[in-house]
């Protein structure tokens, strides 16, 4: 077994020191901070992220396990830094006003920051206009919104409209989930993704940021093409 899979299998167990001190070891063994970040960490986060969908694995796992994701993290960060490594993009996230629970949205920041998104946690009871005051001001790609209550849903029709009010609906993306949330409403409030669980939502996040970045690069490329 290499050392990325030995980081990637005592991720999934949830060995936070075990995982912290392999990463040193990869690292004095000459393998790259980037390598190791994709190979080892986010590898064995997507993996409970899997099973986690399939129910697999519970609440309890996926926190452990982000939990060794963070520390091995902590390792390459300032590496990761100096070489100049960007995120994929950024997201805001938060649950909606009215709402404290809190449990599902921060399984939604775990798994998108095991897939290389930057995280803002806005935490709970988050007004509408502080999600999309965010998004404007931190150049966020998207607003991720959580809700579990169903009288609290309204917020996030709120986030839509003002999205669009404040003209940032071309370049940013919105996503909803929580237990009283469905496609439907996705589709009724005219938010752009819908998830129906953690594992799911950084698949759909990470999806859009790499779309996001193909059409940037198309439209640069002809910006910069010459006119015939």
């Amino acid at each position: 077994m290499s050392i990325l899979e030995e980081i990637s299998e005592n991720l999934q167990r949830g060995k936070a020191k075990a995982v912290q001190e392999l990463v040193r070891r990869a690292l004095d063994e000459g393998l790259e901070a980037q390598t190791i970040l994709e190979k080892g960490l986010m590898s064995g986060m997507e993996i409970i992220g899997e099973k986690f969908k399939n129910n697999q694995v519970f609440v309890p796992e996926v926190l452990v396990a982000a939990r060794a994701m963070n520390m091995g993290t902590a390792v390459l960060k300032p590496i990761l830094v100096q070489e100049g490594s960007k995120p994929i993009g950024r997201a805001c996230i938060g649950t909606v006003q009215g709402d404290l629970h809190d449990i599902g949205k921060n399984l939604v920041r775990m798994m998108l920051e095991s897939r290389g998104i930057e995280v803002i946690d806005l935490g709970t009871d988050v007004a509408p206009e502080s999600f999309v005051a965010t998004a404007r001001d931190q150049d966020c790609q998207l607003i991720c919104c959580s809700a579990l209550l169903t009288t609290t849903m309204g917020s996030m029709a709120e986030v839509v409209k003002l999205a669009e009010e404040a003209g940032i609906r071309g370049r940013v993306k919105i996503m909803v989930g929580g237990a009283p949330v469905t496609q439907a409403f996705c589709d009724q409030i005219g938010a752009d993704v819908y998830t129906s669980d953690a594992a799911s939502a950084a698949d759909a996040a990470a999806a859009l940021l790499r779309a996001g970045r193909e059409t940037e690069k198309q439209g640069k490329q002809e910006f910069r093409s010459p006119a015939r």
